[in-house]
């Protein structure tokens, strides 16, 4: 089922139940895909588009739950962490950092990568193996442990 259907299904069931922050945060991902069919980049939007855009809104948030807790806004960063949650329940399982490690460790050995000068090659490989199951700075962080 794609991304836009189980949306629809999901809005419907917490219209019913009047979950509030559940439609609030549904709504958002529906605008948020509507905005990108209707932007005349992609006619139709591939499953890669829908979790780059739903890490996208994560990302978004965490940023604004990090600015709202400097600024002891509570309130706000529990809205914040509420569509984090919900959010991320439509996102692919994430990879533990031993399996990224694994398949960062493969990607090096691949491209016989030996120093950091060499990161972009592993990089390039590590990312679209990970595709849209580890954030892009988890992915970083290892390839440079493992090549300084």
């Amino acid at each position: 089922m794609s991304l836009e259907l189980k949306i629809n299904e999901d809005l419907k069931t917490a219209m019913k139940a009047k979950a509030e922050a559940r439609l609030r945060t549904i709504r958002s991902i529906k605008a948020s895909i509507m905005n990108l069919k209707t932007s005349g980049a992609n006619v139709e939007i591939k499953e890669d588009d829908e979790i780059k855009l739903l890490q996208k809104m994560v990302k978004q948030r965490k940023d604004s739950l990090s600015i709202f807790e400097q600024q002891g806004r509570e309130e706000l960063a529990k809205v914040e962490r509420e569509e984090i949650e919900i959010i991320e329940s439509y996102l692919p399982k994430q990879l533990s950092e031993a399996e990224i490690e694994a398949i960062v460790q493969e990607a090096i050995a691949t491209t016989g990568a030996s120093s950091v000068k060499d990161m972009g090659k592993v990089m390039g490989i590590a990312s679209k193996q990970v595709a849209g199951r580890a954030e892009g700075a988890v992915i970083s962080g290892i390839v440079k442990r493992l090549l300084a």
